[in-house]
């Protein structure tokens, strides 16, 4: 059985997250990546970087498995990744923050 909302979402996703798992998984060991997102309550590890190990799961994950909570992150992405990419610096994007914290989510602006 498919996940509630998985086919609604599913092309979107495939648009935003343009990052293979093995990408973000390294990314993400990067001092970059960990320098960058909003840390919350004392939190060591911003929201980004642990919806990059969420997102790293969902793509290791065959399509049919994929659960209700795994499509509502799916739509999380999906909208932090089009509103983030409006906001994108007039120059030096490759070495920006900005980047940085798409990458985080499984968006590579520059590819």
């Amino acid at each position: 059985m498919t996940a509630d909302g998985l086919d609604d979402v599913w092309d979107d996703w495939k648009e935003a997250v343009n990052m293979t798992a093995s990408e973000v998984e390294t990314w993400l060991d990067t001092d970059e990546s960990q320098a960058v997102g909003q840390k919350s309550g004392g939190d060591s590890e911003s929201t980004g970087h642990r919806s990059g190990r969420r997102i790293i799961e969902i793509l290791r994950t065959n399509k049919g498995d994929l659960s209700d909570d795994d499509v509502a992150h799916m739509r999380k992405v999906v909208g932090y990744v089009h509103r983030h990419l409006a906001q994108g610096p007039s120059s030096d994007v490759e070495h920006s923050d900005w980047r940085y914290s798409l990458m985080n989510w499984g968006h590579d602006p520059t590819k």
